[in-house]
């Protein structure tokens, strides 16, 4: 397949952000149509991008248009139902994270994808970065040895703000805090150590938001703070925490941190989103940490000093994760994450959800 056919269901400023610029660097995708619900905004955006057609209603927009992939970025309650009529019109799928609002509809998509034998993408951005790709590396290299446990925490503060959020609200979000950011570091813990055995989680809600959402009904409150304990197969323990009402006066209201021990050493990241991307290792045997050089940061000789440059370049230039996907697609051959890790990930999440209903430990296994 030469040219890639491509729509895009979401018009917020996700996909002004990411998807749209990747696509656009992308010599082998042709984005013909965009649907959202706000068609003044959708316009705009096409009007942006060059998109030809505008859809407000993506079951027009399927039966419609030619494609051949579909890119949904939408509220998490829309993502079974859109995914799976994309599926049925044989068209290959990316679908935000987290997958679906629970384990049952996520394990239907997987079904469905295999089916109609699809190529599938979740996009957890943050393992394409440079950072984490180098991580990656060195555990498969054998730095750590028999990994022991590790420590995330994603501090991000966009949930300080009281007003009404579909993200706060179970019934369109699932889950808050959980399963918007924390279900990225909730991945990078399996990607980095393995399969997850057992779950205990606490979430909370320090913000009081409305009783009422925009159309005047009552709705569930999400969590806007979660920390999840994770026990892997190989023995070791995982801590993730998840805020999104941390004072973060960076660029991106945000900090990343990233603690991992094992048998043979230590590694320790973290990043501001402003002027630190920083990776530092020691060995069992080193008494003192080293920072380790990543790849793509150096150019030319010189250190990249433009930290939120270098995550733009990540995904328009180099091609990462919306460009993988598309290469996928126009070959015939996978690309990953697939929905079965979108699936893996949020039987997780579900299990957490579970430990704080019940306050116990959750195995894995009776999330089916």
């Amino acid at each position: 397949m030469e040219k890639v056919r491509v729509g895009i269901v979401g018009t917020s400023w996700w996909a002004d952000t990411m998807y749209l610029p990747s696509l656009a660097g992308t010599r082998k995708a042709v984005i013909t149509s965009c649907c959202g619900r706000n068609e003044e905004r959708a316009r705009k955006l096409a009007k942006l991008w060059n998109i030809p057609k505008v859809y407000t209603d993506w079951k027009t927009m399927l039966d419609e248009e030619p494609l051949d992939a579909l890119i949904i970025t939408t509220p998490n309650d829309t993502h079974c139902p859109i995914t799976l009529a994309a599926l049925e019109k044989g068209l290959h799928v990316l679908c935000e994270k987290p997958l679906a609002l629970d384990y049952t509809e996520a394990r239907c998509m997987v079904e469905a994808a295999k089916e109609h034998k699809a190529i599938t993408m979740v996009p957890f951005t943050y393992s394409f970065l440079p950072m984490t790709q180098t991580i990656k590396r060195l555990l498969n290299e054998g730095y750590l040895g028999n990994p022991f446990h590790l420590n995330f925490r994603y501090n991000a503060n966009y949930g300080r703000s009281p007003e009404y959020s579909w993200r706060f609200d179970q019934k369109s979000a699932g889950s808050g805090s959980l399963g918007d950011i924390g279900s990225h570091f909730i991945y990078l813990a399996v990607w980095f150590f393995g399969a997850v055995t057992h779950v205990s989680a606490e979430l909370c809600t320090f913000i009081e938001r409305p009783d009422l959402d925009p159309t005047g009904q009552p709705y569930v409150r999400a969590d806007d703070f979660s920390i999840i304990v994770l026990t892997f197969s190989n023995g070791a323990k995982g801590v993730v925490q998840a805020t999104t009402v941390a004072h973060e006066p960076t660029p991106w209201g945000q900090t990343h941190y990233f603690d991992l021990h094992g048998s043979g050493g230590t590694l320790r990241g973290w990043t501001d989103w402003e002027k630190t991307y920083k990776l530092l290792g020691a060995k069992a045997e080193e008494k003192q940490f080293q920072e380790i050089e990543i790849p793509e940061l150096i150019q030319e000789g010189q250190q990249l000093g433009d930290i939120q440059q270098m995550y733009k370049e990540t995904f328009r230039k180099r091609g990462q994760m919306t460009g993988e996907f598309i290469e996928a697609v126009a070959s015939g051959k996978t690309c990953s994450p697939t929905f079965e890790d979108g699936a893996e990930i949020q039987r997780i999440l579900d299990a957490a959800f579970l430990s704080f209903q019940e306050g116990r430990k959750v195995d894995i296994k009776e999330i089916y």
